[in-house]
Order: C-alpha cells, then sequence, then structure tokens
C-alpha cells in the first residue's frame, strides 16, 4: 500500500520555526508531485506548497509566501517544508498528499495519496 507520514508538527512560539517532513513509501517518489495542506478548526482545508516531480518547480499560497520553503529528496523518498517566522494563524493540522501533477486549489481534490496529518501550533 503507497503510505506518507508526516513527522514534526508541534508547538512553537510566534516568530518560531519548525521543519515538517512528509516519508513516502510503497511507491517511487520521483514520479509524484507533492503538496502541503492545512486544515484549521472550522475551516476549510486550504493549499500551501508544492513541489513538482518533473523540474522541481515550487508553488506557494499568498499567506505563507517568503516564510515557508518546500524542498525534496527523492534518494531519501521525503519532502520538507521549512516554516519560519511562523505566526497564530498558522495553526493547523498539515498534511502532505501526492499527484501526478501541483495544484492547490479546490482543497486537493485531485491528489491521490494523504497522510495522516501533523499538529502544529504557534501559541505564546
Amino acid at each position: 500500500q503507497l503510505q506518507l507520514v508526516e513527522s514534526g508538527g508541534g508547538l512553537v512560539q510566534p516568530g518560531g520555526s519548525l521543519r515538517l517532513s512528509c516519508a513516502a513509501s510503497g511507491f517511487t517518489l520521483d514520479y509524484y508531485a507533492i503538496g502541503w495542506f492545512r486544515q484549521a478548526p472550522g475551516k476549510e482545508r486550504e493549499g500551501v506548497s508544492c513541489i513538482s516531480s518533473s523540474d522541481g518547480r515550487t508553488y506557494y499560497a499568498d499567506s505563507v509566501k517568503g516564510r515557508f520553503t518546500i524542498s525534496r529528496d527523492n534518494a531519501k523518498k521525503t519532502v520538507y517544508l521549512q516554516m519560519n517566522s511562523l505566526k497564530p494563524e498558522d495553526t493547523a493540522v498539515y498534511y502532505c498528499a501526492a499527484v501526478s501533477s501541483c495544484s492547490l486549489s479546490q482543497g486537493g481534490l485531485r491528489y491521490d495519496y494523504w497522510g495522516q496529518g501533523t499538529q502544529v501550533t504557534v501559541s505564546s
């Protein structure tokens, strides 16, 4: 079974940093784009970032541009999301997901496989 597992979430103060990891198993990561999504209580799931499989092109939501950086290490079958200058409004459950090509729209309806999520809480 194809599987994605997120890790690295936790509690951090405003202005702090976290690095999330998305580890893949059961398939070759090279062939998939990987996106990060988040969902806060009472809110719709929203796209955060995505990295393509073919050329490594990256995409970011306006709300995180300049603060978050997505990267991938195909040899380790892992995608990372470096989150800097965190704000309370970044608090959410963060999910990674695999798809044929990047999209951040429609809450990730096009994505084929999803991880279980990891909680990020930004609070003093």
